[in-house]
């Protein structure tokens, strides 16, 4: 199939690459000429991934039109804050039969809309063609070729096949489920815990600190799901405690380095600023608690990282308030 990957950053070109080993017809759409030229004639993206060869069948330009022209499946790879302007600028280039597959893991933020919801509200396209790729998914290991499953979600199964079997390699392997919120909310919410998480890990805290957060907040993303129509079943496999502990445990991961940055004693000007992408847990977690609070959704960690990135709160004292809520039972649903 042609398929265009709109964004060259480090997980769309990873996720090119599978595509393109997989055997489709492959062009990556992003912004900077250069980094098209080099990824078309070098076959590399020196960029996010030095060092990689890319596939030579897949190619890169900075045309929209171009890339979009014929494409079966259009794979939606910018970051998530971004995808409304963006959609809105290609909606006349977008083929209307196209399947579009989100690989954003992120809430908008003044609509706490998931990726999905936008690209719908946007583009108009059915949300039984509109998919969701989440799992955990390094995109440096990927680039590596290193073994890896992920998650297939879309209403329609028929086309979470057709994405599946498109991105099936020897080193690539995708499930496939209905459940398209449970799917975005793991993959949202565990880059909130991510930075928790990486708070802990510059605070200097060990194996129990970091596990008890990633517990708990897998109860966190399951709450919400939950409260929103998913599966709890979801958060207990790839999209969910996959992803989960990936991005928490990875020194790969960009949201654990960045709250493990803040752990350490820097302050967010200083973090923002040693950081070179983008990081989809600051971006999306006000999102995500106003999103919880409508539903009537405990979310106390982040709750907690809201007050570190967005108020200016100590990190030291996040986890002080965490430690210090009343006990309930381990089992309670709310």
């Amino acid at each position: 199939m042609r398929i265009a990957v709109m964004g060259s950053g480090s997980w769309g070109t990873a996720f090119a690459m599978v595509l393109a080993d997989a055997g489709n017809d492959v062009v990556v759409w992003g912004r900077d000429a250069a980094l098209a030229e080099a990824m078309t004639t070098q076959h590399e993206n020196p960029r996010y991934h030095p060092g990689i060869a890319l596939p030579p069948t897949l190619t890169a330009t900075t045309d929209s039109a171009a890339a979009l022209d014929g494409a079966r499946i259009v794979v939606l790879a910018v970051p998530a804050q971004s995808l409304r302007d963006n959609l809105a600028t290609w909606n006349g280039q977008v083929p209307r039969d196209a399947v579009l597959v989100s690989l954003m893991k992120g809430i908008e933020q003044d609509t706490s809309m998931r990726m999905s919801q936008v690209a719908h509200a946007v583009s108009h396209i059915e949300l039984s063609r509109i998919a969701v790729v989440s799992g955990p998914n390094l995109a440096r290991e990927i680039a590596e070729r290193q073994p890896a499953a992920t998650t297939v979600a879309c209403p329609d199964e028929a086309v979470a096949e057709l994405i599946a079997d498109a991105c099936t390699t020897a080193y690539f392997r995708p499930y496939w489920t209905a459940d398209v919120v449970g799917t975005e909310i793991g993959g949202s919410v565990k880059n909130v815990i991510a930075l928790a998480n990486g708070m802990a890990v510059g605070m200097g805290y060990g194996e129990n600190a970091q596990s008890s957060l990633i517990t708990r907040g897998l109860a966190e993303m399951t709450r919400l799901g939950v409260a929103l129509g998913a599966s709890p079943l979801t958060f207990l496999g790839l999209a969910g405690i996959g992803d989960l502990v990936a991005t928490c445990q990875s020194p790969l991961s960009r949201n654990r380095s960045f709250g493990e940055h803040l752990g350490a004693g820097l302050t967010m000007e200083e973090t923002v600023a040693v950081t070179t992408q983008t990081c989809e847990g600051v971006k999306s977690c006000r999102s995500i608690l106003e999103l919880a609070r409508k539903h009537g959704v405990d979310m106390p960690i982040t709750e907690q990282v809201v007050q570190v990135v967005h108020h200016g709160l100590d990190p030291r004292l996040m986890l002080r308030a965490f430690m210090n809520r009343a006990t309930k039972a381990e089992a309670e649903v709310s």
